[in-house]
């Protein structure tokens, strides 16, 4: 019987009869790994384990260990899920149900699905999963499946077959009385499927296409074991109680109205946040060499098509008509840095230009995408672009990523990084796009940092490094970004005048750190759970009187800190002061003194600190130096 060679992950090679599948593969390495098995990777394509080895090929086997193999299962659950919808509610028809962050989702129509009904489900998938029904792969012919779902009345698999080109070859995936339009791959039985939940629903349109029917989504999610799903769940209530719309209202932060969808409106202390997030990042760009400036919120729709945002990205932009021309608002700082840039002549020596701004940018998001600060209509970016010799790429990308790195670590983050490479929708040539990721990863490479290649995720003018910061629950936010751009000073026809006297052609780097800084806020929020470090906390000390006959001793102390550049508030209501103490820590406000008899008498205060309590006494001048050195220090209370 002819063979062939299999190279494993670990490099080691094996010999196997033609027509050996993964699944025998598994079980020929060890007992263990063939029980535990649920896809395998040949040459770098995730299949079934069904499949047969016909040539010599670099193998890996995958099991729930492995991203791929969890992503498998999650699948598989998603066509559990459909089953057991079919059998509770005969005539739901199936549209899509593909893998997501944590699980899954499919989108169903002709059943009014209730929350209800999530324990029914789960329970027919119990069922399901305990009858361990194989799962098989089968090719079919496209006319083939089209009379299959048309027998069926399945319209939506109906309309995705008859999209396809004439003689496609597809394949089914069928699972008892159960059958599915699917690429796969999927686990070998239904036995496989391990712990999952329903977690909501929502409406959808098919497509995306808010001109076609609205579906009802079903929401799951799905992992290798029962501790994991339960510490993803006790995750998710804990994101509940630090969601920022929740605390943003209860701490009067910021509110939204539906007269302004999608755009925030600052509260005093919101915006004492927000100034103090601003005014921290200024000092670092003053120091890393940057210059602020200010561009208009609206500008002429040329400008938008000069900078290829009207061909690329108009239906994400507000346009409006004055003088008989169209205008847009701004979504992006971008083509109005490059205005400035060509306002003159630029030399070699000039180079790198550093410009940042904190500009107001409007995008149309579609309305049932809004959600708090994390996604809205009106945003500040704190957007930065440095326009550099191709010599410079190198080691400004490399600062950015120090300023990143420093930026991040006085919030506690940590940060994983992704080279995110040319998009479908992009603008400018294959050679300016190899250069500009050549020059990105080369710039990564450097400065020694890990990273993970993030294939066709780049802006449509060039590719960009992208930060992903991870929270205080273990959630992942995308924030700041480095972008690589060739296209635009070519647009706008950007020069300097090189060393050689003759003109060159500038780089733009466009960097921001924050991302949005009205999103960064709404993360902040949920990442101290509302208890900013004192730094950035609206009021750090409130003071609170015993009783109404201290009343001038406390608006005394509240004044002297205020002088002291304190933000500091007096509590001089009526109330007990056990009262006024508990309601001082349910607004999270750093600092609590209390004033009464004996500390007016001996010009004292007693303090309390949120998170860790009573601190005892102390005289005016070594509270506001602690204060102010916590301050300075931007210390993270540890509670």
């Amino acid at each position: 019987m002819a063979e062939c060679t299999v190279v494993l992950k670990d490099g080691s090679e094996r010999s196997v009869e033609k027509g050996t599948t993964l699944a025998e593969l598994a079980a020929a390495i060890s007992g263990r790994l063939g029980r535990e098995a649920v896809a395998g990777k040949v040459d770098g394509v995730v299949v079934d384990l069904s499949t047969p080895l016909v040539q010599d090929a670099a193998v890996e086997i995958l099991t729930l260990n492995d991203a791929e193999g969890l992503a498998v299962m999650r699948h598989s659950t998603a066509h559990c899920m459909a089953q057991a919808v079919a059998r509770l509610y005969p005539g739901t028809k199936f549209a899509i149900g593909p893998v997501i962050e944590n699980g899954f989702y499919y989108d169903f129509a002709d059943h009014d699905f209730t929350p209800d009904e999530f324990s029914d489900i789960e329970r027919e998938m119990q069922a399901i999963i305990k009858e361990d029904l194989p799962i098989r792969r089968e090719e079919v012919s496209r006319d083939d499946a089209l009379r299959l779902f048309e027998e069926r009345k399945d319209r939506f698999k109906v309309e995705i077959i008859q999209d396809l080109p004439e003689g496609t070859q597809l394949t089914l995936y069928r699972q008892g009385e159960f059958v599915d339009l699917c690429r796969g791959p999927h686990l070998p039985s239904t036995g496989r499927i391990k712990a999952f939940r329903l977690m909501s629903l929502a409406g959808a349109y098919w497509r995306g296409d808010s001109k076609r029917e609205m579906l009802t989504r079903l929401y799951a999610v799905a992992f290798a074991k029962k501790s994991e799903l339960d510490e993803h769940l006790k995750m998710l209530e804990e994101a509940k109680q630090r969601d920022h719309r929740k605390l943003g209202k209860e701490l009067e932060l910021f509110m939204f109205s539906e007269d302004a969808p999608g755009m925030p409106f600052y509260l005093p202390n919101g915006l004492v946040i927000r100034n103090e997030l601003e005014s921290f990042e200024r000092a670092l760009q003053v120091e890393y060499g940057y210059q602020e400036v200010r561009t208009p919120t609206l500008m002429n729709q040329r400008l938008w098509v000069e900078s290829g945002h009207w061909d690329h990205y108009r239906e994400n932009m507000y346009v409006s008509e004055a003088d008989e021309e169209l205008y847009a608002l701004k979504p992006m700082n971008c083509p109005g840095h490059m205005l400035i840039y060509r306002n003159k002549l630029r030399s070699y020596r000039d180079l790198p230009l550093r410009i940042s701004e904190y500009g107001h940018v409007h995008r149309h998001e579609l309305r049932g995408t809004l959600g708090g600060m994390m996604r809205v209509r009106a945003f500040t970016q704190d957007d930065a672009h440095i326009f550099c010799r191709p010599d410079q790429i190198g080691q400004e990308v490399e600062r950015v990523l120090a300023l990143v790195a420093k930026v991040y670590g006085v919030f506690g983050f940590t940060h994983h990084i992704e080279l995110s490479t040319r998009p479908d929708d992009s603008l400018g040539s294959d050679e300016l796009w190899n250069q500009a990721e050549s020059a990105l990863q080369a710039a990564l490479d450097g400065a020694g940092v890990t990273y993970h290649i993030n294939p066709g995720d780049g802006a449509f003018y060039g590719p960009k490094i992208d930060f992903h910061i991870k929270d205080a629950i273990g959630r992942t936010w995308q924030c700041a970004t480095v972008q690589l751009d060739f296209n635009l000073p070519i647009r706008f026809d950007l020069e300097y005048i090189g060393e050689d006297g003759k003109a060159h052609r500038p780089v733009v780097i466009h960097r921001a750190i924050f991302g949005s800084v009205d999103r960064f806020l709404g993360i902040l929020t949920e990442h101290f759970a509302g208890a900013f470090p004192l730094w950035l906390a609206p009021v750090q000390v409130r003071v609170a009187t015993v009783s109404h006959d201290f009343a001038d001793y406390g608006a005394a102390v509240e004044q002297k800190l205020k002088a002291a550049g304190i933000r500091a508030e007096v509590d001089l209501r009526g109330e007990k002061i056990g009262y006024k103490i508990r309601e001082a820590q349910v607004h999270k406000i750093p600092y609590t003194v209390v004033v009464g008899e004996k500390e007016r008498d001996a010009g004292t205060l007693s303090v309390r600190r949120y998170g860790t309590g009573d601190l005892g006494t102390m005289n005016f001048a070594d509270f506001v130096a602690k204060v102010k050195e916590e301050v300075a220090s931007k210390e993270l209370l540890k509670v």
